[in-house]
């Protein structure tokens, strides 16, 4: 699974070509048959196709033109013009947005992003000053999955090697368990080695990334395991570059794709759990007071993120008035969600 195959999508216009196009190169960790590579890739092929051969977007999934870790980098740098990536895979380098990857109870990606596209736009945090973000997106909520030790308690979990990336890797030790933070495109050979004893990640993971043919358990753990935050960005630079017709078309269809984002991401979320029965796996539900003590343990690591981000200077007025706007806008985006019957697997 570590192993990284060349593959390049080229999308170009259907229209009829320009005689300079601009071209792009979009970069994006996912395996290239996962649903958000090709979600990105009609992202691409929509842009091309509307532009009437103004753009070309050249596109690079699993990881062929530049890793996870390695995407807000390299867009600032131009290896990539535009790239997929989340924030747990650059810790510290967007710290106030890593408040979405907080053990907030987030029940699914959609509303995540809802969530997660309106702080940005309300409160701009400077960290982004170099970059022009087109969509944010939250992953469907984190779950532990095992290979072989049912967890049912936060006592099963002592002494388990669990894979987990920045915050994420925090709410793992937060439950008793021991912190891995490799890349996801290590986890499956870690998995099958016994390198890891489990994952805590979204369910779609489990089909995503195949882990499902190896983990035997996940319990549902979804009300303290967090999500990832992810983001598609450009630098400013390149941004700035774009003539203003094109940077409309940009904005356009990146406001459609948030949307389509997160109900993508909700929808792999059930196709997930299914790939783990289907391959012998077992879905352990939390007793009402375990799920209290699990919200609980982790509770500490909303506190010290508060700590270390005053300790960068922002106010405690400032970080208050995220987590107050945060708490108002889940229950507005929970409230659409089930407005809009947009599939979702955990019940809130």
């Amino acid at each position: 699974m570590g192993r990284k195959v060349l593959l390049v999508f080229s999308v170009s216009s259907v229209c009829g070509a320009t005689d300079a196009p601009i071209k792009l190169k979009f970069a994006n960790y996912f395996p290239p048959t996962h649903r958000l590579s090709t979600l990105f890739a009609e992202f691409c092929q929509d842009i091309n196709r509307k532009s009437g051969g103004k753009v070309n977007i050249s596109y690079y999934p699993g990881g062929t033109l530049l890793s996870a870790p390695k995407m807000a980098a390299g867009v600032l740098t131009g290896i990539a013009d535009i790239g997929l990536s989340h924030f747990a895979y650059s810790r510290g380098r967007f710290p106030v947005m890593e408040v979405i990857e907080l053990p907030l109870g987030f029940p699914s990606a959609w509303v995540g992003a809802g969530v997660a596209n309106e702080f940005y736009d309300k409160f701009r945090p400077k960290e982004w000053d170099q970059f022009h973000p087109l969509a944010f997106c939250a992953s469907t909520p984190s779950v532990i999955g095992t290979l072989t030790k049912p967890v049912r308690t936060l006592e099963d979990l002592k002494g388990l090697k669990i894979r987990g990336t920045g915050r994420i890797g925090d709410i793992v030790k937060a439950l008793g368990a021991t912190p891995m933070p490799l890349e996801i495109v290590d986890m499956y050979e870690a998995l099958r080695r016994g390198v890891l004893d489990g994952n805590l990640g979204s369910a779609e993971q489990l089909e995503g990334f195949k882990i499902g043919e190896l983990l035997k358990y996940v319990t549902a753990s979804w009300r303290t395991g967090g999500c990832f935050g992810f983001y598609v960005t450009m630098s400013k630079r390149k941004w700035d570059e774009l003539p203003p017709d094109m940077q409309k078309l940009f904005t356009e269809v990146s406001n459609e794709y948030k949307d389509k984002w997160g109900i993508a991401f909700n929808g792999i979320d059930v196709g997930g759990i299914q790939f783990l029965k289907n391959h012998g796996g077992q879905v352990i539900t939390l007793s009402a007071a375990e799920t209290a003590r699990w919200v609980k343990a982790v509770q500490p690591l909303i506190a010290d993120f508060k700590k270390d981000l005053m300790s960068k200077g922002y106010k405690e007025q400032e970080v208050d008035a995220w987590f107050n706007f945060i708490k108002e806008r889940t229950e507005y985006w929970k409230a659409q969600e089930k407005a809009r019957k947009i599939p979702n697997i955990y019940e809130y």
